[in-house]
């Protein structure tokens, strides 16, 4: 047998405490005019600004607003190509950097954003190169700081897709754990399951590689037994740790795909515009049973088995239990308890079928199987 693969990241990661000591003389190498895209709570945003100024920058911020939709986007592109920027910083949540990512990506295009979005829109590539782009993340969940996707909204279609293209990976990813240090309980939690599902979907993926292997395999243990330090107590050893697997679930979605827990997830998110993490957490369970009851890649759900056995105390065969059950005491939502009705099922499971990360499942769920995994979380 011959392996074949291609490993696409950011051009640069940086990661550790501190690492954002040199972030304004990074960010000011790549050019005079900065655009910062900031979430409300990311405090460090401030500091950030004037240590940007002080180096001869001019800076424009803009806001986000929840997970970036199409109105949202369309309104600060506006305002993106107004101010005409030389690089591009998002700074906060996966939703504040997917919409910095489409940003710095659509900016020096002249086209409207439906000619690139994927499934709803035209789907078209980039008109022209992105700009520089640097990603720091805030929470430990979505890995968006090494990914080549941003995920938009579209209210009217009632779903989320990507615009996606290889040149939307970041200049830099800079990872500070201590950014996410004192992360609300429930935001840890969800984007924490997030984090996890994105490094267990890549490792069971069809797509899987020796490469993203090798981040899966230290990844899923480590991020389990974060998420459960974090729900006792803040910790910053787990806080590193989460933010290490947020990384790592990045770069191995990228490169090998993830399966029905996204393939549900961008439906979901568009019908009952709740967190994408806490769909994820709460999805994460029935599909590893779907998959499980296909005999979808046995070796590796029982390593999966094994390391949720591990991080919560149980035996192997009492794993998917374990978790689900402490993903409850957790207080995370059911899916009928997030956000607007789920809507005709049938047509749940017909979207979910039909959405470009359902392709990495290890393998083709029936109908049935969608609709139990739908019924189990809801």
């Amino acid at each position: 047998m011959t392996l074949g693969f291609s490993l696409q990241t950011p051009r640069r990661v940086v990661f550790g405490r501190d690492a954002r000591d040199s972030l304004a003389a990074e960010v000011r190498a790549l050019g005079a005019r900065v655009l910062l895209v900031r979430g409300g709570s990311a405090r460090w945003a401030d500091t950030l600004v004037a240590a940007l100024e002080g180096l001869g920058a001019e800076v424009a911020v803009l806001y986000g607003a929840g997970e970036p939709d199409l109105p949202l986007l369309e309104d600060r592109l506006r305002e993106a190509r107004a101010f005409a920027p030389d690089v591009v910083v998002g700074l906060g949540g996966g939703a504040v950097i997917d919409l910095a990512k489409a940003l710095a990506a659509l900016a020096p295009g002249q086209g409207a954003v439906l000619d690139h979005l994927e499934g709803v829109g035209a789907g078209k590539p980039l008109s022209a190169a992105p700009l520089p782009f640097v990603a720091v993340p805030t929470t430990a969940g979505t890995g968006a700081e090494a990914t080549k996707n941003a995920v938009i909204g579209v209210p009217d279609a009632g779903r989320k897709v990507s615009l996606r293209d290889a040149r939307m990976l970041a200049d830099l990813a800079l990872v500070d754990p201590s950014l996410t240090d004192g992360c609300p309980r429930d935001v840890t939690l969800a984007s924490g399951l997030d984090a996890v599902t994105q490094v267990i979907e890549p490792y069971l993926s069809c797509k899987a590689n020796a490469l993203t292997d090798l981040l899966c395999r230290d990844a899923i243990p480590r991020g389990l037994r974060a998420l459960r330090a974090l729900m006792q107590e803040e910790d910053t050893g787990a806080r590193d740790d989460m933010a290490l697997c947020s990384l790592y679930g990045g770069i191995a979605l990228a490169n090998a795909g993830l399966g029905a827990v996204h393939g549900f997830a961008g439906v979901l998110g568009g019908r009952t515009g709740a967190a994408h993490g806490a769909i994820c957490g709460r999805m994460l369970v029935p599909v590893l049973r779907a998959n499980h009851a296909a005999g979808a890649v046995p070796l590796r759900i029982a390593e999966v088995q094994g390391w949720i056995a591990q991080a919560f105390g149980c035996t192997p065969d009492a794993a998917f239990d374990s978790l689900e059950h402490w993903i409850d005491a957790a207080g995370l939502p059911r899916l009928a308890e997030m956000g607007q009705g789920l809507g005709n099922p049938s047509q749940v499971v017909a979207e979910a079928r039909g959405a470009s990360s359902m392709k990495g499942n290890p393998v083709t769920l029936s109908d049935a199987a969608l609709h139990g995994v739908l019924d189990a979380a809801n």
